[in-house]
């Protein structure tokens, strides 16, 4: 596909008027940059500030940044500035940028596919040690983000993730983010087909490619060939979904337009079928529909999200064959609806080569560096030196013999490593929260640590599928909506009437075939305080009412306002 200069000329056939020539569309020749976002973009591409940082910022210190490169093109590389310590919910949203930013950054490395050596983790917790304070959190797109991090240190950050095959390229940013894999591709028993090539081969034509390095906004895309669905591919801007097409065979089914924040949408299919060579065009295809068509004029209609919701699956196909593949696409059938409720591949597992993986949890995706390095010589120790982060804040080894199973699971358990974690733990997700995020209102990550130990204590005995995701905004970077029990966090009032740490529920989200978002009770909010009180009173109500096989979800939807508070 022909690359797109810095102020592009679009072919005859693009340039029409319409409703939405404001929207900044490059595709009907609207370049003039309509918000300050779009200027720094124009005036210099986000991937050139690494020369600057190398040769300038990590020299000169944190106040040599200019603040287009501190809070703009610096994304470009992983890096944001984390939250000033000690700033509560009420200044969110009220301070300046430079009031809330502190001289640290959080620092997010990329691991597409999820996959990794024990050669990759080991440099991930040494540098953890070394120049992050022991932080580490493994994140729902696969990655790990560290935070302290100095400007000073990042040349040196680099140098040791590239050696070993990592990189913070387009980690945040207007760009093609990490993209998410099946963590069990190509060894799993019941895989469809192994998109590891595709994505290999994604990586290599667009992330660091400047013609897809200034999109509209983010851009979050999955390849996953399993029947577990297990890459939430209903909320990516673009997903590819393993199927069997009656004639030819294992391919893949596209969604696009899938995102969740203050407006969540659930992507929808193109109805084709694509096989494993075809995935790289068709990425290819539709991130160039978002570059040139998406609406760039207000950030927080400028996800690809809106403009499918503009077009409908059946032009956006269209204009994907005729504009950008020239040619049809093949029609396909839906993925089957899997078995089970969870995807997450926890436990003790036969891989298709008859070795074994260990799916294994920690609480709300947060170890630490020197945990990290133990999973590490764990993996070497048991296996081939392969293992694989998932979406779900998680992480497996891979190629375990048989006789070495016992041995794997007691030192992972040893490490507060669960391999059979109670549903607490297995289906609690937290953002990043107050801790360090600018966004955050409340703290994330403590308290869904605290409520698994509440839960764990109070219910023993609860053993159904569950997901309790928290987030410290609403900007659902933890997918409250589609949560069984997703919790938004807001500054809310106690019985004495103070403004206090607290959360706004959604009750009865899902994902998966039966996608949906939950179900907001009118004025329900809790304290943070009241937190684990009210989960177990719902849990309680649900185990008492529910019928036979009923899940939460279901049970939510026809549930009463006075169960649901």
């Amino acid at each position: 596909m022909a690359a797109t200069p810095e102020n592009p000329t679009p072919a005859a056939a693009r340039r029409k008027t319409g409703r939405h020539r404001g929207e900044g569309q490059w595709a009907v020749g609207h370049f003039t940059p309509l918000n300050g976002n779009e200027q720094f973009k124009k005036d210099d591409d986000g991937l050139n500030v690494r020369t600057r940082i190398e040769t300038v910022y990590s020299k000169q210190g944190f106040d040599s940044i200019d603040p287009n490169d501190l809070r703009g093109r610096m994304r470009w590389w992983g890096l944001y500035t984390q939250r000033k310590q000690g700033l509560d919910g009420t200044k969110t949203g009220v301070l300046e940028p430079e009031e809330l930013d502190d001289e640290y950054f959080m620092l997010r490395v990329r691991i597409d596919g999820g996959r990794l050596t024990t050669d990759q983790l080991r440099v991930i917790g040494e540098i953890s040690e070394e120049f992050a304070r022991g932080t580490a959190d493994i994140t729902d797109r696969q990655n790990v983000q560290f935070h302290w991090i100095r400007i000073e240190d990042v040349p040196e950050i680099w140098n040791r993730l590239e050696t070993v095959g990592l990189s913070t390229t387009e980690a945040c940013g207007d760009t093609p983010r990490v993209i998410l894999g099946s963590p069990v591709a190509g060894i799993a028993a019941d895989e469809i087909i192994d998109g590891t090539p595709a994505i290999d081969e994604i990586q290599r034509r667009i992330v660091g490619n400047k013609d897809f390095s200034n999109l509209p906004r983010k851009f979050k895309s999955a390849v996953s060939g399993s029947p577990q669905l297990d890459v939430a591919h209903e909320i990516n801007d673009i997903a590819f979904v393993g199927v069997r097409h009656p004639e030819h065979g294992p391919g893949f089914d596209v969604w696009v337009g899938g995102g969740l924040s203050t407006n969540p949408k659930l992507g929808v299919r193109l109805g084709t079928w694509v096989s494993l060579d075809e995935v790289p065009d068709v990425y290819e295809g539709v991130i160039s529909i978002f570059r040139d068509y998406g609406y760039r004029r207000l950030r927080n209609r400028a996800r690809l999200k809106f403009l499918v919701a503009d077009w409908g699956p059946e032009k956006f196909r269209q204009v994907l064959e005729d504009e950008y593949l020239q040619r049809k696409l093949t029609d396909g059938p839906a993925p089957e609806q899997p078995a089970g409720q969870w995807r997450d591949h926890m436990g003790v597992h036969r891989q298709n080569d008859g070795l074994y993986y260990i799916g294994f949890a920690p609480r709300v995706g947060r170890v630490d560096g020197a945990t990290l390095t133990k999973i590490a010589g764990l993996a070497e120790q048991h296996g081939s030196g392969r293992l694989r982060t998932t979406a779900d804040q998680k992480m497996i080894l891979l190629d375990i013999e048989e006789d070495r199973i016992e041995s794997a699971v007691s030192a992972l358990e040893a490490l507060d490593l669960r391999v059979n974690p109670t549903p607490f733990r297995r289906g609690t997700m937290a953002c990043t929260g107050i801790e360090f995020c600018k966004l955050a209102i409340v703290e994330t990550k403590a308290r869904g640590a605290s409520l698994i130990d509440e839960l764990e204590r109070r219910i023993p005995e609860f053993d159904e599928p569950l997901t309790i995701n928290i987030n410290g905004c609403p900007n659902a970077c933890a997918r409250i909506q589609v949560a069984d029990i997703g919790l938004k966090g807001q500054l809310v009032l106690d019985d004495e009437g103070n403004r206090v740490e607290g959360y706004q529920v959604h009750l009865g989200g899902a994902l998966g075939l039966e996608a949906g978002f939950g179900r907001k009770v009118r004025g329900l909010k809790v304290t943070a305080a009241e937190l684990p009180d009210y989960v177990e009173r719902v849990l309680k109500r649900f185990q008492a009412e529910r019928e036979d096989g009923e899940r939460f979800a279901t049970w939510t939807a026809r549930a009463s306002e006075e169960s649901l508070s």
